[in-house]
Parts: structure tokens; sequence; C-alpha cells
């Protein structure tokens, strides 16, 4: 039953990161079921108010960063609403679309859509495409980064307490 729990532990783990890069996944939220899988298997003796308050506001500042950052993005270079929804839609259609570079090129194509959409030039759409990825790659960064703490704020809880 131990490998059991641990696989499942680190399977949760490994979808949880990876979803810090392909948005379908349940990054965070992966990752905060892995701590319910071990209590579950091994014990919720470890986590007591404390861990589960801070992990608790990192799942929240990771899903308010995560919209956040990639708004920003695309309002930095100049972008309007309508660049932050093609972005978001292309963000999630791309990948199927276009397996291998779909998570680049859709959030670029979906953001230049939406602005082209409501009128505005060629070139300042393209701009806002380009916010869209600076946006991305910037939310991607943040998001592994938290996510990493997560997992080892968890790695840490589990050994000295």
């Amino acid at each position: 039953m131990d490998i059991l729990g641990w696989s499942l532990v680190i399977l949760l783990f490994v979808v949880g990161m990876a979803g810090a890069i392909y948005p379908i996944l349940p990054g965070a939220l992966a990752i905060y079921g892995a701590y319910f899988v071990y209590g579950w298997f091994f014990s919720f003796e470890p986590f007591g108010w404390f861990f589960w308050t801070v992990q608790t506001l990192i799942v929240i500042i990771l899903f308010i960063a995560d919209y956040a950052v990639s708004a920003w993005g695309v309002k930095r270079f100049g972008g309007s609403r309508a660049s932050v929804i093609g972005s978001t839609i292309g963000i999630i259609v791309g990948p199927f679309v276009i397996p291998a570079f779909g998570l680049i090129i859709g959030p670029f194509v979906g953001a230049v859509i939406g602005e082209l959409i409501i009128g505005t030039k060629f070139v300042d759409s393209l701009k806002s495409g380009w916010g869209s990825l600076v946006g991305l790659l910037t939310s991607v960064v943040v998001k592994f980064i938290l996510q990493a703490a997560m997992i080892i704020l968890f790695i840490v809880w589990i050994i000295w307490f």
C-alpha cells in the first residue's frame, strides 16, 4: 500500500508541474490533491492548520497570478479585453490544433485575432500577440516556482514534522 500511496502522490506532483506548462492540466489542484492522498494512505497528522493555510494561500495566489500575469502581458503591449479573451481561447485550443507548437502559437494567434475583430490595426494586433506570449511565459515561470514551492514545503513538512 505504501508503494501505491507514494506512486499516486508522485504522479499528482508530476501532473501538477506539467500543469505549469500545459494549462489544461489542473496544476496546483493536483499538487494540493497529493496532500490528501498522502493523508489517506499514511497520515494527516503532520499537517496542521499552518500547513493548510500556507498551501491554500499559495493555491489562491497561483490562480490570481495565472490570470493577472497573462492579462498583464497583453495589456502591457497595448492589448484590449478582446486580445485577453482571444489569447485565453488560443491557449486552450492551440495545443489541440497544432500539437507541437500550439501552446505558443495559440495564444499569439488568439490575441491577434481578438484585436483584429474589434478593428485594431494589424501592427498593433501583432504587438498584442507578442504581449500574450510574454504574459504566457511569465505566467509559466511564476506557476512553476510557486508549485515547486508547494512540493518542497510538503517534503520538508513530512520530514521534519
